[in-house]
């Protein structure tokens, strides 16, 4: 049977769960996971990093608002209206079809802003606990039971939960 993680259930609690029973969950202990290990999950579970999508341009990204059923209703019932002559009805849908298309380009636009903020502040480095030394890493190296040492002024390399804290501050400013 194997015993290390392949999927991870997103109604799984492992903030509130015992520490030892995280721990036996990844299949690690203090000591961390031993180097072949950790290369192992890493080829298992592929890098640390958020996927990189390539952007939409702002027109490709307009013309997809219109891509939806309710969408193509009103402008059936822009159609249906033209044909029956109520010019102002007509002209009242097209008006709310093009503003809904506007504001969901807007909205698109900084979402994407919002997730290269995100991406810019990840840590690059992270120390790790590997057969129990610790060891600076590139924090994209990170697998599932890395044990990760926190100090002042880091950033948090990826999803943790936290095992020992000591007079522990979080900024979280800039994630709001």
């Amino acid at each position: 049977m194997n015993n290390h993680p392949t999927r991870f259930a997103p109604d799984t609690e492992y903030h509130a769960a015992d520490a030892a029973a995280v721990l036996h969950r990844f299949s690690t202990d203090a000591n961390g996971l031993a180097p072949a290990e950790a290369a192992q999950r890493l080829l298992r579970f592929g890098l640390n990093r958020l996927t990189e999508h390539k952007g939409r341009g702002p027109l490709l990204r307009f013309l997809l608002q219109f891509h939806n059923v309710l969408i193509y209703t009103l402008l059936a019932a822009a159609a249906v209206t033209a044909v029956l002559g109520h010019w102002v009805d007509t002209a009242v849908i097209v008006g709310v079809v093009v503003i809904n298309a506007v504001i969901g380009v807007i909205q698109e636009g900084k979402a994407e802003q919002a997730l290269a903020a995100i991406r810019r502040m990840l840590s690059l480095k992270a120390t790790v606990v590997r057969a129990g030394r610790r060891t600076l890493i590139d924090a994209a190296t990170l697998v599932p039971g890395d044990i990760v040492v926190i100090q002042s002024g880091d950033r948090v390399p990826a999803d943790l939960r936290l095992f020992q804290v000591k007079n522990l501050r979080i900024e979280e400013a800039s994630l709001t």
